[in-house]
Parts: structure tokens; C-alpha cells; sequence
């Protein structure tokens, strides 16, 4: 999403030239998209080879560039996704009765998108994958995100 598109080994030389050809017209489908009331936009991916774990960087360059709101890209890319693949009612949100995915991150997300960039906690069905201390910290839930922030805010 830094606008770079790379050739992957086995993939046609060309193919990067087309995507960073395809960048402008994806954005402006995109604005027009954001214009559409009540349309739902799905955070998803067909990443390719070397593009998984980059999801943080389409959401910044939504928020960045294309001019949604950011709490709109966070539901998308977690409850709205959910209900999209028919499991809004296991995963997508933090309640009682569903899973317990939780990514956590250094920073607000709904000031500064960026910080989706910093995660420091990650738990899957209940198990932690990492945790990384930021500080002295205070957990907050806000709706269906959930962040840890520093005390001192």
C-alpha cells in the first residue's frame, strides 16, 4: 500500500506496472464508494505471496487517502467482516459468548490510524500470541475496539 507494487519471484515483470497503474482508478472507485449511503464496505484481501500482514497498511491508506472515517475502517475490518463470511454472531466483536481475537495497540487508532502500525497484544480463541508492555496502562473499551492506552491520557 506504499503505492510500490514489487514483482514477486514467478510473477510476470509487468504485473507490478499494472497495479501501480490501477492505484488511482481503485481510489476513485473507492471516494465514490464512501459516498454510497448505507453501502457496506468489507475490509478483506486476496493478498498475494508477501503481502500477508499488511492489512494495517490498506486500512491507513483508507483512512489517509481515500478519506473514511477511521472507526469505519476498524468495524470493517472486524465486525462487518465477520457478519460478511456469516459469523458475525462467533467473531468481530468483544461480548460475552464470542471469541476472544482481541489485537491491541500502542496508541489511539481513532485519532491516529497509524497506530494499527504498533500492535502489542495479540489473542486468538483465548490464547495469547504476544504482549508487548507499553507502559503503564489502563484498558478502555470503546463499542467493539478495544485499546490500551497509556495512564496518563
Amino acid at each position: 500500500m506504499d503505492g510500490k507494487a514489487r514483482v514477486m519471484p514467478g510473477e510476470n515483470p509487468l504485473a507490478p506496472l499494472c497495479i501501480e497503474k490501477a492505484i488511482p482508478l481503485n481510489l476513485e472507485m473507492f471516494e465514490r464508494a464512501l459516498k454510497i449511503k448505507g453501502l457496506k464496505i468489507v475490509f478483506g484481501t486476496d493478498a498475494v505471496a508477501g503481502a500477508h500482514g499488511r492489512n494495517a497498511e490498506e486500512a491507513i491508506y483508507r483512512v489517509e487517502k481515500g478519506g473514511q472515517d477511521a472507526i469505519a475502517v476498524i468495524v470493517s475490518m472486524t465486525s462487518l467482516a465477520a457478519e460478511s463470511i456469516g459469523l458475525g454472531d462467533k467473531i468481530g466483536m468483544l461480548a460475552p459468548g464470542y471469541e476472544a481475537d482481541i489485537v491491541a495497540v500502542a496508541g489511539d487508532p481513532l485519532r491516529d490510524i497509524a497506530a494499527l502500525r504498533n500492535v502489542r497484544f495479540v489473542m486468538k480463541g483465548g490464547k495469547v500470541y504476544k504482549f508487548e508492555r507499553y507502559g503503564p496502562t489502563r484498558m478502555e473499551a470503546t463499542g467493539s475496539l478495544l485499546s490500551i492506552l497509556p495512564r496518563s491520557l
